[in-house]
């Protein structure tokens, strides 16, 4: 039993500070736990809790970041070795420990990939300098890596570089190579954060089994209750970085002695929740602003279309050859229709590389479409001059799925929120330092952050600042990519609870790209499930997914994890489906998409190219 065996690894005591401006900083104080081979620890709390900190110190990775434990041992059974405290090693020993004894998962792909080096390089690299392995070897295995994690034509993926991947690839890639050396210990920090529920599944079983097959030791630090649910051995629940609960996950999840543990189950979007109500409506948390617990459905009377999508087709070129020409184009998205109604939410869901981003980004023509029209208010949004497109961005504002890629690492937060509002020519500073203020307290971050840098900040934090730059020019929409899925349970709720506010007072639609499905039952009023490009099913949130047709969309409801301990999903004989290939020669003549029409509103694709219905 896990319970005889002695700990892998043992955390006494630990203490970490940070230097700040104010002064130094606690991050974590007095934590201890221990991990056993064959063990999963789910680490979970709120945004600034200290988890992640916890996690970077086993591989002294916090120094790098301003940190410094300052008081505590970590213990680790280095084998031969015997136990040693790697708090106290030198950086030689830590650097032979970091991938080879110790794989960590990041929770940000983009930042912990290197930009300039091929993915089939950062692979190799581990394997090259821990392993041993000849460059011929090391790519072969990668090879195997990738296949491991569901890359999509993995061998084409070697040679590609981080940014031409979508943010789901890249926290594959990111996965593979902390598993690379197959380590004792794998430390996941929020590993499927960026992943569908299907591809979610299948990690969380690769990660299950590899835990079994090799008594793997697993930490594994998330927001996502039902994730803890399905993983876990032991629950550590910490809070303001203090350790305040520990106990087997089926005595967290059916007995927590804590208030914040209770309020942290309470918070979690359960799919199913809003079956037979007609609008989306807010979370009942523990209490709203006022003091009450009461939500009032979004109810919009009478909605007139503000965007509408038509034929919507972007690709992108393959280059190849000596000339670097294009040999074949990637059909992102391909023939898709759509329409937001003023003031509601149009959800769109599908896996990690199915052209949700892209539909969202070619919208806004961050990306240039190949095809199709956009309109917004009546405006045709394609036919805009560059000046004239500038304009119009002010009327409609994304929140980006990587916050700290899409924060200036060099501004601080004041400066970054105040950009876009001086960009404009919005109110005098005195106005725009009140109205700063104000979106600090909508997004629940002290005002005293303001002076704050991004990289002081927790995954979570750097988010909330995202939605509020995006808020600062009043838009009428927002395209929200992933834009809740780096915030744990309890933020999640607070921050969706807020953008339904907001669509209640300011009347703002939303186009809502995400992949988890209990947030979209949540707050959705339409939804449209994509599958390589295309829509294979569109109507209202009832009838997606109280009706749902397709056969992919079945899939992905199945594929949703439960937060009970005792209904685990994780299974042994996880079948991997290849996924298609969205690349096609140039001068491909792609099919119209054909739907049918179940119920008003509630259409179905008609097409070989997704496996019909």
């Amino acid at each position: 039993m896990l319970d005889d065996a002695a700990p892998l690894v043992s955390v006494e005591g630990l203490r970490v500070e940070f230097e700040t401006q104010d002064g130094p900083v606690t991050g974590v104080e007095d934590v201890s736990f221990s991990i056993r081979p064959g063990e999963c620890v789910c680490v979970v709390g709120e945004s600034g809790s200290g988890k992640s900190v916890s996690s970077l110190s086993l591989m002294r990775l916090v120094e790098f970041g301003g940190g410094r434990i300052a008081e505590g041992r970590i213990l680790f059974d280095a084998g031969k070795n015997g136990r040693v405290d790697l708090a106290r090693q030198p950086a030689d020993v830590m650097r032979d420990v970091r991938g080879n004894e110790i794989g960590m998962i990041f929770q940000e792909p983009m930042t912990s990939l290197n930009p300039v080096f091929t993915v089939g390089e950062q692979l190799a690299e581990g394997l090259v300098v821990h392993r041993g392995l000849s460059r011929a070897q090391a790519r072969a295995r990668s090879l195997e890596l990738l296949r491991e994690v569901r890359i999509p034509e993995p061998e084409r993926r070697l040679n590609q570089y981080p940014h031409e991947l979508s943010g789901g690839m890249r926290q594959r890639v990111v996965i593979a190579i902390a598993m690379a050396c197959r380590p004792r210990l794998l430390i996941c920090d929020e590993p499927t954060t960026a992943l569908d529920v299907t591809i979610q599944a299948e990690i969380l079983a690769l990660i299950d089994r590899l835990k079994r097959e090799n008594g793997m030791a697993v930490m594994f630090i998330t927001h996502d209750m039902a994730v803890v649910a399905q993983m876990a051995d032991r629950v550590v629940v910490m809070y303001r970085g203090r350790k305040v609960e520990e106990g087997t996950a089926t005595e967290i999840f059916e007995n927590p002695r804590e208030d914040y543990t209770r309020a942290l189950l309470a918070a979690v979007p359960r799919l199913g929740e809003m079956t037979g109500k007609p609008a989306p409506e807010p979370m009942r948390l523990m209490r709203n602003a006022d003091g009450s617990t009461a939500t009032r459905p979004i109810v919009v009377a009478d909605p007139k279309p503000l965007l509408e999508v038509r034929s919507l087709s972007t690709r992108f070129g393959v280059k190849g050859g000596i000339l670097r020409r294009t040999v074949a184009q990637v059909h992102a998205v391909e023939d898709v229709s759509f329409t937001v109604m003023g003031g509601e939410t149009l959800s769109l869901v599908g896996e990690s590389g199915c052209g949700k981003s892209t539909t969202g980004r070619s919208i806004l023509r961050l990306v240039e479409p190949t095809a199709g029209e956009v309109r917004l208010g009546g405006t045709d949004i394609r036919g805009l001059s560059p000046s004239a497109l500038r304009r119009a961005r002010a009327d409609m504002q994304m929140i980006f799925q990587d916050p700290f890629a899409s924060l200036d690492p060099q501004m601080r937060l004041y400066d970054q929120i105040e950009e876009p509002m001086l960009n404009f020519g919005i109110g005098s500073r005195s106005e725009r330092q009140d109205r700063i203020a104000g979106l600090f307290d909508r997004v629940e971050l002290p005002r005293s952050f303001m002076r704050r840098y991004p990289h002081e900040m927790s995954g979570g934090q750097r988010q909330r600042i995202a939605i509020a730059r995006a808020l600062a020019l009043n838009p009428k929409l927002i395209i929200a990519d992933e834009a809740v899925s780096a915030l744990d349970v309890s933020v999640q709720a607070q921050v969706l609870n807020l953008l339904m506010e907001l669509q209640q007072d300011l009347g703002i639609s939303m186009l809502f790209i995400s992949h988890d499905m209990a947030v979209v039952e949540r707050v959705s009023h339409h939804v449209a499930v994509m599958y390589l490009g295309r829509i294979v099913e569109i109507g209202t949130r009832r009838q997606v997914f109280e009706n749902p047709q397709h056969s992919y969309t079945r899939q992905l409801m199945a594929a949703v994890p439960v937060a009970d301990p005792r209904k685990k999903k994780i299974s042994e004989d996880l079948k991997f489906k290849p996924i298609p290939s969205p690349i096609f020669p140039v001068g491909h003549d792609a099919p119209r998409s054909t739907y049918r029409e179940v119920a008003p509103g509630h259409r179905v694709l008609v097409d070989p190219v997704t496996h019909g219905t």
